[in-house]
Formats: structure tokens, C-alpha cells, sequence
């Protein structure tokens, strides 16, 4: 439409100068100013979500150009909302979109490779993305296309068909900072599903600081393969796993939360805090999965959430399987009946000669070793400074930690030192006013 105005205008501009002399000067004069102005005003933004002061916008379609998105404009969400490369999608402090949900439409949105969505929030107005109902699994989340590297061949997006990897380690899909995504999630089948934000082959020259998925009915946080690093992410009463990765994931992390309520509060209840694989369909795929993750609070809640399997089963912690690696430190683990898990042959062996690290963690029970080469004997030596059968306290859902941890910031630049276990420090609470409980 706005490309379409332009042409429109172009002509009326030649055709006022072929007529000009068969008007009043002050006449021309006028009409021109106006027509100059609707074409700036027209090719300013995409057109597609920008909204005047204090309008409703509907937000559908593709993003090709800059749209800039508002705190003082309403937005609602409906259907597919693409950021295609070359795209850029703004969007300032305060700003809240609401997924309509009216029909069997899935509202989505999606960055492309080359699109890029600067989301920057602020601790006192963060950007909410939400649903009309406000009831878990409304709307399809937020789903980010990179060109890092993956281990798994060809891939599209399971939402929006978006190819996805490459080659570009440092690739940058934009900065997501205080962004609150509250009940996403949809199950399409059992391959592919919407979560809370999916990271699709992301790059590690992308920002993702101060991130909460609330009460989806899939994962809260979710990475395909990449070298994205995060930090400051909150997962709370997500359904299906806290945090998930596969196919390669290679980034960094520090100053995770997953909080899972009781299932008499949260009636869908919730599987694992951390499922991890490097990729179910070819274990030993390269690059191998292993994100370096540490002050991490993982809070569990046993439930009856089994489709015909033991129920037992489905009430894990951190669940390492299929190929992964893991480097985990300063983390606290509690609330299900296993709290961590290991299995397949290559990701015990991993645990077992070293590649492998969970170093500085304080878990409640012992750990559970499907294959048998790694064991809680391992776990606990005296070098890995590992806790079993503890009973850690919290205040006010999840703030607490456990003096003695590892200096992450002596290994890696990124990490910020924080030599205790856990992730929100009582008087250091980073989770107050942008997260919801």
C-alpha cells in the first residue's frame, strides 16, 4: 500500500509542476508541502505496526524495512508476524504486545536470517509479549533464525518453515533485553512445537540479558544448536522443560532461574528443568552440544503429567542424554523426584573422563545413571566440591544461595564473578519489578 502511494505521489508531484502555471502560487505551494510530506511520512517505516500516538495496531504480515514499535500504542498480535531479512523490528521500553487468539490461527513472531529485533526494555518497563485470554499455550512465542553453526544438516523452523545455521559464529539477530513472554506455547505435533523463545542456530554476536517465560504449555527457553549467550533468564511454571537444548548448542550462560509451582497450582505441570541432547537423531553429530552454564536455581515439582509412561519418568532435573556435553557450575537443584539424570553411552562417557564438568552444585537425592559409567561416586569426589541429599532453602519462591563456588570470570571474560551456588542472591534480587511470580 505504501509503496503504492509513493508512485501515486511521484506522479502528482510531475503533474502539479505541468500545471503549476495555471494555478495561484500560494495554491501550489500548499498542495506540495502536503504531498512532500505524506511521501516521507509513507516510506519512514514498513508500514506494518509503526501506529500513530495512542492507536490500536494490528501487527501481522512481514516486517521488510524498520518498524518501530511503542509504549504508548496498543498492539495486538495476529497471525504470522515475520521479520524478513534486511527487516528490523523495534521496539521501546514499556511496550506490550497482545496475541489476539480469536480463531485456530497460531499468533507467532519470527526473525529470519538477516532480520534482526531490537527489543530493549528497562527494569521498570519491560516489553510484555502476552495473550488476550492471559491462559497458558494461547499464542506461539517468539522464534529467532540465526547463521551460527548447527550439527544437524538442512533445517527449517518447526514454526514458519525459516531455514536456519551456517557458518557465522558471531552472526547477530539483534539484543532482547527485560523482554517478558507469558503464556506461549503450542503443540502442532510431536515434532515440532512453539515455546516461550526459541533460538534457532543464533549467533553469539546477538544480546539476550533479563528474559522470563511464564506459564507456557511448552518450553520456556529452548536452543537449536548456535553460540548464543544468555544471561539473567527466568523460567517459571513452563510445562514441558525449563530449559532445552539441541543440536549443537555451544553458547554461555550465567544467572539462570527455573521455578516449576506445584501442580495444584499450575494444574498442566512440568517436565524437566534442563533437558539437554547434542541431537536425538545422531549422537555423535559435530559440533558436539556443550554450553558452559553456571549460578544456576532449579526448582523442580514432581507431576502427573505422563502420556501412558511411568509417571516416575516424567519428574527429572537436569536430564543429560543423547551425545550431550555440559560444563555446569554453582548450581543448586531441587524439587523432583531425580534431580539429575544421565544418559546414552557417549554423554557418561563425557561425565566419566572429564570432557565433561558439573563442578559446585548442591542437589537434593542423588543422581540417577541410566548407562552406568558415570556415577554418583564421580560426582562427589572431593574436586568437584558436589553435594547430594541436601535440603536448600528459599525465600520468596527462589532467592537464596550457597556459599563456595567456582570464579567463572577467571575462565571466560563474560561471566561476572559470583562464588556462591545459585542464581539470585538475597539483597542482590536482579528478578524485581520486569519478572512475574
Amino acid at each position: 500500500v505504501y509503496k503504492r502511494q509513493v508512485i501515486l505521489i511521484e506522479s502528482d508531484i510531475n503533474n502539479l509542476i505541468l500545471n503549476s502555471m495555471k494555478m495561484n502560487y500560494w495554491k501550489f505551494a500548499v498542495l506540495a508541502m502536503a504531498v512532500v510530506a505524506l511521501s516521507f511520512t509513507s516510506c519512514s517505516d514498513d508500514g506494518n505496526g509503526g501506529g500513530g500516538d495512542g492507536d490500536e495496531v494490528t501487527l501481522k504480515g512481514d516486517v521488510t524495512s524498520t518498524v518501530t514499535l511503542t509504549a504508548n500504542n496498543t498492539y495486538y498480535l495476529d497471525g504470522e508476524y515475520i521479520v524478513k531479512d534486511g527487516g528490523v523490528l523495534r521496539i521501546e521500553p514499556g511496550t506490550k504486545i497482545i496475541a489476539k487468539s480469536e480463531d485456530q490461527t497460531i499468533d507467532f513472531i519470527l526473525v529470519e536470517q538477516g532480520g534482526k529485533i531490537m527489543a530493549e526494555g528497562t527494569a521498570e518497563k519491560p516489553i510484555i509479549m502476552t495473550s488476550e485470554t492471559e491462559e497458558p499455550g494461547a499464542w506461539g512465542g517468539l522464534h529467532i533464525c540465526g547463521r551460527a553453526p548447527i550439527n544437524a544438516g538442512n533445517q527449517k523452523s518447526e514454526v514458519g518453515d525459516a531455514p536456519y545455521g551456517g557458518n557465522i559464529v558471531n552472526d547477530n539477530s539483534g539484543i532482547l533485553r527485560y523482554v517478558r513472554i507469558e503464556y506461549a506455547g503450542y503443540k502442532f505435533t510431536a515434532e515440532k512445537e512453539c515455546n516461550g523463545f526459541t533460538f534457532y542456530g543464533v549467533g553469539n554476536g546477538t544480546t539476550l540479558e533479563y528474559l522470563q517465560a511464564y506459564k507456557g504449555t511448552d518450553d520456556g527457553f529452548e536452543w537449536f544448536g548456535g553460540t548464543v549467550n544468555a544471561k539473567y533468564l527466568v523460567s517459571y511454571s513452563n510445562s514441558d522443560d525449563a530449559f532445552d537444548w539441541t543440536q549443537g548448542w555451544v553458547g554461555k550462560g550465567q544467572f539462570f532461574v527455573a521455578y516449576q509451582a506445584p501442580q495444584s497450582e499450575f494444574p498442566l505441570g512440568c517436565d524437566c528443568l534442563i533437558e539437554a541432547d547434542n541431537w536425538d537423531k545422531g549422537f555423535g553429530a559435530t559440533p558436539i552440544a556443550c554450553p558452559v552454564l553456571a549460578n544456576m536455581t532449579l526448582i523442580g515439582a514432581d507431576s502427573e503429567i505422563s502420556e501412558g509412561s511411568d509417571i516416575a519418568t516424567q519428574n527429572r532435573g537436569i536430564r543429560l542424554r543423547a551425545g550431550t556435553q555440559a560444563k555446569l557450575y554453582n548450581t543448586i537443584v531441587t524439587g523432583k523426584t531425580r534431580n539429575l539424570t544421565t544418559e546414552t553411552t557417549e554423554t557418561e562417557g563425557f561425565l566419566a573422563d572429564g570432557t565433561s564438568v558439573l563442578k559446585y552444585i548442591t542437589m537434593a537425592g542423588d543422581i540417577n545413571c541410566k548407562e552406568g559409567i558415570y556415577s554418583s561416586a564421580l560426582f562427589t569426589a572431593a574436586a568437584n566440591h558436589n553435594t547430594i541429599n541436601a535440603t536448600p532453602a528459599f525465600t520468596n519462591k527462589y532467592i537464596g544461595v550457597i556459599d563456595g563456588g567456582e570464579d567463572m570470570s577467571a575462565i571466560d571474560p563474560f561471566f561476572t564473578k559470583a562464588q556462591y551456588q545459585g542464581a539470585v542472591k538475597a539483597g542482590n534480587d536482579w528478578t524485581t519489578g520486569w519478572t512475574k511470580k
